[in-house]
């Protein structure tokens, strides 16, 4: 007997729940190394956009946008808060200890805010050139990137995180990237997964700095320059 889904599921639609699969690894994998989590994230993060550009080509079917929010809770919410609770146990803190609490409650924080965002854009955002809030994508690329560039102390990445949660829920219009920028920032995040040691930290400097510069000066310049917006 055949599964239900088939024949009514695309191309794309297989590379969008791959993603949802690659969150759940990424979750697994930060109980045994924070950085490989922090990888297969950014691995997600390129799966996503892959499904996309698929989506383009050769069409979409009625579930995949539903099947990409769903996804994304996984990939870009709960494993980026997973690899957030696992850093701050490795610093030794116990279960009781305040900061550890702080930095779980921030971690629960960002899975909620994430979801919330993912429901806002499939209902308002999801056929416009640009969006209000930080993209869930953007959000865990830098946290992933953070923790590949080697900052890991629970001062830098706590903050961080509970900044992005709040900036995914705020009102603050961001465009979507253009092709040339994401296909540059893909082919560093793909430097960044697959080289390590020195110059894996400094690819991963690099996306962090992409992607911060994104974050921060996006809303206010980024579309100015005249060119047509992509996806």
């Amino acid at each position: 007997m055949k599964p239900r889904f088939a024949g009514r599921l695309g191309l794309a639609d297989a590379v969008t729940v791959a993603n949802a699969a690659i969150g759940f690894l990424a979750v697994a994998a930060a109980t045994v190394d924070v950085e490989l989590a922090a990888r297969l994230v950014l691995f997600g993060a390129i799966a996503d956009a892959l499904d996309g550009i698929i989506a383009r080509k050769r069409g979409s079917t009625p579930a995949g946008d539903h099947l990409d929010s769903l996804a994304d809770v996984a990939t870009f919410g709960v494993a980026p808060a997973t690899i957030v609770a696992i850093t701050l146990e490795s610093t030794g803190m116990g279960t009781t200890d305040p900061a550890f609490l702080v930095g779980i409650g921030v971690g629960a924080c960002y899975v909620a805010m994430a979801v919330t965002r993912l429901g806002l854009y499939a209902a308002y955002d999801l056929d416009s050139d640009e969006t209000k809030g930080v993209q869930t994508t953007l959000a865990a690329t830098i946290i992933a990137a953070t923790v590949l560039a080697g900052y890991t102390d629970p001062v830098v990445l706590v903050p961080e995180t509970a900044l992005l949660a709040a900036l995914m829920v705020s009102r603050i219009t961001y465009p979507d990237l253009h092709a040339q920028d994401a296909i540059v920032m893909g082919v560093v995040q793909a430097i960044a997964i697959g080289v390590t040691g020195y110059w894996g930290r400094v690819f991963a400097f690099a996306l962090l700095f992409l992607a911060g510069t994104y974050l921060v000066f996006g809303p206010w310049f980024y579309w100015r320059d005249g060119l047509q917006l992509g996806e």
